[in-house]
């Protein structure tokens, strides 16, 4: 049986800003994030399943790919962790912050999102490539068969 490969494309605005950098990145920015997910896996063979010939139901991609990352990374502000304290969270204007043990860069953010899907696909569907772009000429990638 043939072995496809199927994408959805999602977006989101996200602010981050890189703590130590050289380059204007060092100051909170945002983005308007493009975020490419592709799986991959053998369609459904079964005339007794509603999703026959699917590899998977492109709504269940959606809803997996919003609930774990689009919902959650949507208007937020992405920090390394510690590098404010306390004093950020006392301000009302900053009620969507998330910190990670991570530099913020979008290199880092795609490994991210990889460990996160990969923990929550069906069994028999496998995350074969990421491609965020931070700006419409600028993107990073994650393919399985580069790890």
């Amino acid at each position: 049986m043939n072995t496809i490969r199927i994408t959805r494309e999602f977006s989101f605005e996200m602010a981050h800003f890189l703590p130590g950098y050289d380059g204007p990145c060092k100051n909170i920015h945002g983005h308007s994030f493009r975020f490419f997910v592709t799986v991959i896996g053998k369609p459904l063979d079964s005339s007794q399943d509603p999703k026959e010939g699917m590899v998977m139901d492109f709504q269940q991609l959606k809803q997996l790919v919003k609930a774990e990352i689009v919902n959650h990374y949507d208007h937020a502000l992405l920090v390394k962790k510690g590098c404010f304290g306390d004093e950020l969270y006392k301000l009302p204007a900053f009620s969507n912050i998330i910190e990670k043990e991570f530099q913020p860069t979008s290199e880092n953010l795609i490994i991210e999102f990889a460990r996160i899907l990969n923990e929550k696909l069906p069994e028999n569907i496998r995350l074969h490539s990421l491609k965020l772009y931070e700006t419409e000429k600028s993107s990073v990638e994650w393919y399985r068969d580069d790890q």
